[in-house]
């Protein structure tokens, strides 16, 4: 693990502090939620704002969440013999009308790009909202046969989708990374099958990854994908707002799209049948719930199992103190707590105090802080404070 490394010289240690930027959010997350929630986002560095409504920039805080997440639930779906692919992002009107019921779901969002250059385009093509409509034209081109099936995909990637209406973070944005899984079967009960293992795997994320208890449970026919024969979902509860919020989704898509683009095979008795079809989907959507449900005035409260920096150790050099065996005793613990599976930092900046520093990794929600000053090297509590620390980890 790289720690920070700055100039401990007498030299640089002789600094004044500089002028500090004041922390702490302006907005109480019991007061006043909606404004809380996008303060939080933003003083804990997990996204800033982007000239074009709806649109955010995820900053390394964020993305190292969501490669997390991405680092458990990819080599779970290969155990699922499910491989990653990648299809375009664009997508022709003909196609993308094949499905009339789909498409009628996502119409308002969809964005359209309609010139080249100073140039109409003569053809008109979507940004993908979701790839249902995208992918299926070649597993009808690829499946031919009961031996090509089970067809089983699925691609991380972006998808636009134009919300006009009060976007938000995470929550609710114009564009998103997700997962999105496509799959085929010859039967039913192979897909019914599939949709709830995969559910599963969604509880996991928010119950094991990111400490958010969700209830698994299927939509009604009102709520259910379109297009689709029935969805299952798991939702999660947000206490301050006294609602529930839906945390991923795992479609039964029955047999719609495979008729619309005919996506058909030759069974074991020589007969032409449809094949079953499912789509899932979690986003970083998961990342807005987790900020919702954990963090605090204080700003975010990051579950360790997703934190980029589990432990930050804080030098606190008191005047006349010697400084550079504290930064040492620092660097020090930092190696341990590395060797021993932990992600660990030390902030050694040194035109900022100790309070500052405090209140900065606070802010971004780093699960423990370990200070280190004289005392704890005079008294030799560093090793034993680590050893416990260790133990009941």
């Amino acid at each position: 693990m790289a720690t920070r490394n700055i100039d401990t010289s007498n030299a640089a240690r002789k600094k004044e502090v500089k002028k500090e930027t004041r922390l702490g959010l302006t907005y109480k997350k019991d007061k006043d939620f909606g404004e809380w929630y996008s303060e939080v986002c933003v003083a804990g560095e997990m996204i800033e704002y982007y000239d074009i409504s709806g649109c955010y920039i995820l900053r390394p805080w964020t993305m190292a969440i969501w490669e997390m997440l991405q680092a458990f639930f990819d080599p779970e779906i290969k155990k699922m013999n499910i491989k990653n692919a990648y299809f375009p992002l664009f997508v022709t009107e003909n196609v993308l009308q094949k499905e009339k019921d789909h498409i009628e779901g996502f119409a308002p969002e969809v964005a359209w790009v309609t010139k080249s250059g100073q140039s109409e385009m003569e053809i008109p093509v979507a940004i993908r909202p979701t790839s249902e409509t995208v992918m299926y034209a070649y597993y009808s081109k690829w499946i031919r046969g009961h031996r090509d099936l089970p067809l089983k995909l699925n691609q991380w990637c972006n998808v636009v989708r134009w919300e006009f209406s009060h976007p938000t973070p995470f929550i609710r944005s114009r564009e998103f990374l997700w997962q999105e899984g496509h799959t085929a079967f010859a039967t039913k009960d192979e897909a019914d099958q599939e949709v709830l293992e995969i559910l599963e795997l969604y509880r996991r994320i928010y119950e094991e990854l990111l400490a958010i208890p969700v209830i698994k449970g299927k939509k009604s026919e009102l709520e259910k994908f379109a297009g689709g024969l029935y969805t299952t979902s798991v939702e999660a509860f947000v206490p301050n707002t006294g609602r529930g919020i839906q945390g991923a989704t795992s479609h039964c898509l029955g047999q719609n799209f495979a008729k619309m683009f005919q996506i058909n095979f030759e069974n074991e008795k020589g007969e032409k049948a449809m094949v079953w079809q499912n789509s899932w989907a979690y986003s970083t959507r998961t990342i807005g719930v987790m900020v919702m449900v954990h963090g605090d005035d204080k700003g975010l409260v990051l579950p360790p199992k997703v934190a980029a920096v589990q432990v930050i150790v804080i030098p606190v050099p008191y005047k006349d103190a010697d400084a550079q065996a504290i930064f040492d005793a620092c660097t020090s613990t930092v190696d341990t707590l590395c060797k021993a599976g932990f992600r660990a930092e030390v902030d050694l900046r040194d035109n900022y105090s100790p309070g500052w520093k405090y209140s900065h990794w606070e802010m971004k929600g780093v699960p423990l802080r370990l200070e280190i000053g004289p005392k704890d090297l005079a008294n030799n509590q560093v090793d034993k404070e680590l050893i416990i620390f260790l133990v009941h980890s």
